[in-house]
């Protein structure tokens, strides 16, 4: 896609962060934007704003972990504009621990967000987008970590990333054969200066009741401040925004915000590793059938 101009984008938590960065670049190609969030008054906030830019914005109060939110979402976008052609699944949280520590509230939590949050757009908007017929686009925000299980403490959060690089990669693949117009992207950042470290204001209260205290680890402490600190020095969501509506234009699959060379490496390792693994269980392999 090319030309937005007119064009419907709905994007989930999209009031503040990577969302409102694509939200403030859709609103600038031209589109009428669909704004979901599960925050109230920052959704308003969100709101009042890109109107006084001249935009047509549809605020939807949403909560992704549920497949009936998102539904209405739907039914609200077309409802109202009739049709939609931008999909950002993008509402995302980040509780951290040790991985083994983490309490199964902790869990639910993050997979039904970052991981069903994905899982229910794509399910409830490809329907939608396969019966138009049109160009569209869905842009599944996945992360850098979802390439490299890299980050200590960050095991949940991974877990769900790699999810959504998978699925986004499947659908990517199924919708190529069925020889559909719409085009599937993940998304991943590296460090972007949001809120999302400060996700707990947004833990539903049902899932407080099992949390325990986190058990301190001095080892994880200059780990987990070093990522904070890279977080305050990442991109900002205007630019992420830049760079997604860029990478559509180009129809490319990976969408990079950061292509610093400490990245490539560590992406490279992986693979390499992967491969490394490959020739010695095929060495294995080899082996076993002498023996027989």
């Amino acid at each position: 896609m090319k030309d937005f101009k007119d064009k419907v984008a709905v994007i989930t938590g999209g009031a503040s962060g990577i969302g409102r960065g694509i939200a403030n670049r859709a609103v600038k190609e031209g589109m009428k934007v669909v704004l979901a969030d599960i925050e109230a008054e920052a959704l308003s906030q969100a709101e009042k704003e890109l109107k006084s830019c001249g935009a047509t914005v549809l605020p939807v109060l949403t909560d992704v972990s549920k497949a009936e939110d998102v539904e209405k979402l739907a039914q609200k976008t077309i409802d109202t504009f009739g049709e939609v052609h931008l999909l950002c699944n993008n509402a995302g949280t980040a509780p951290y621990g040790i991985t083994w520590e983490c309490s199964l509230s902790d869990w639910k939590w993050i997979m039904d967000v970052n991981l069903w949050g994905v899982i229910h757009g794509t399910r409830t908007f490809i329907p939608i987008m396969l019966k138009q017929d049109n160009e569209c686009h869905i842009v599944n925000t996945a992360s850098l970590s979802g390439l490299m299980a890299n980050e200590i403490g960050q095991g949940m959060y991974i877990v769900t990333k790699y999810g959504v690089v998978g699925l986004t990669e499947i659908i990517a693949k199924e919708l190529s054969l069925l020889k559909s117009k719409i085009k599937v992207h993940a998304l991943c950042p590296g460090m972007v200066k949001t809120r999302i470290v400060d996700c707990e204001r947004n833990r539903p209260s049902e899932l407080c009741n099992d949390i325990t205290e986190q058990i301190d680890h001095p080892e994880l402490k200059p780990i987990w401040e070093a990522i904070l600190g890279l977080g305050e020095a990442g991109e900002l969501p205007d630019k992420v925004g830049d760079i997604v509506f860029e990478a559509i234009k180009k129809d490319i699959f990976y969408i990079l915000t950061d292509t610093k060379l400490y990245y490539r490496r560590m992406i490279q390792a992986r693979n390499e590793e992967i491969m490394e693994s490959y020739k010695q269980n095929k060495q294995i392999h080899k082996s076993l059938e002498k023996r027989s």
